[in-house]
């Protein structure tokens, strides 16, 4: 970093746990609010290194806010308010892909939503004009490209591709349903990818997936999908999500800021 880059917090959308990076120092928490209302939870701020880092668990703390009522609304307006361009969304997933199997990190570069009736745009109610905003890449290329180079380095085991499918939930799907999503062209489901992305392009943030493998998609294994089977997953992949957290978020903090959609 160089006297002439202005360093911006970096957001991180996530569980509670990853308030435990190395090298972490919380410095504060703030109950915000937000036209939107409140966010899912406090926001908490901190420093790794020199770089200023808020962390806002997605579901709540403790996790009691279900996927398909979690104000994303409230959520990306809080970070946007507190400084926050560039957004980091940690996300536990099913694998799909023969190659995204438990404990793998994916960094998607594509989504297709199957969610329906969520709070989705900041672009409604009492407007001069409808807006229509480009979606055509739902993840930021510069902000992936970081953290590819950082898992690549970190020698963390990942794919840099990924179509990312977002469900409604809370119950996770049919063998049938995820035949479809395949023959889509997902190879991820998750229940939070959406409208989370959109949102963030609607405020003009930077906004990457970063995503864990939690379990196989119905169908993919022979199995029924238990809750065992996911807190060992997440037990064995967090330390690579954690890692490239670390390194990743000097370069994340100095990115431009993207200019604000009109």
């Amino acid at each position: 970093m160089t006297s002439s880059q202005k360093v911006h917090p970096v957001g991180i959308i996530g569980g509670t746990g990853l308030t435990t990076l190395s090298g972490l120092e919380i410095t504060g928490e703030r109950q915000v609010d937000t036209p939107w209302g409140q966010p899912s939870a406090p926001l908490m701020e901190g420093r790794l290194g020199e770089q200023p880092v808020i962390f806002l668990s997605r579901h709540g703390n403790p996790h009691r806010i279900p996927p398909h009522q979690v104000n994303y609304r409230a959520n990306l307006k809080a970070l946007y308010d507190a400084g926050v361009r560039t957004v980091i969304g940690v996300n536990a997933v099913g694998g799909i892909h023969p190659d995204m199997g438990p404990a793998h990190v994916v960094i998607p570069d594509q989504i297709i939503d199957y969610t329906w009736g969520r709070a989705s745009t900041f672009f409604e109610g009492d407007l001069e004009s409808v807006t229509h905003m480009d979606f055509t890449w739902p993840y930021d290329e510069s902000a992936r490209r970081i953290l590819i180079g950082t898992a690549g380095a970190e020698g963390v085991p990942f794919s840099d591709f990924g179509v990312y499918g977002a469900t409604q939930g809370p119950r996770l799907e049919t063998a049938a349903e995820i035949v479809r999503m395949e023959r889509d062209g997902c190879d991820l489901v998750g229940m939070t990818g959406m409208p989370e992305a959109a949102l963030a392009a609607e405020l003009g943030m930077r906004y990457v997936c970063l995503g864990l493998v939690v379990n196989w998609a119905a169908g993919k294994s022979d199995a029924i999908i238990t809750m065992a089977e996911i807190e060992a997953a997440i037990e064995q992949g967090m330390s690579g999500i954690k890692r490239i957290l670390e390194v990743s978020m000097a370069g994340l903090g100095v990115l431009t800021p993207l200019p604000q959609p009109s």
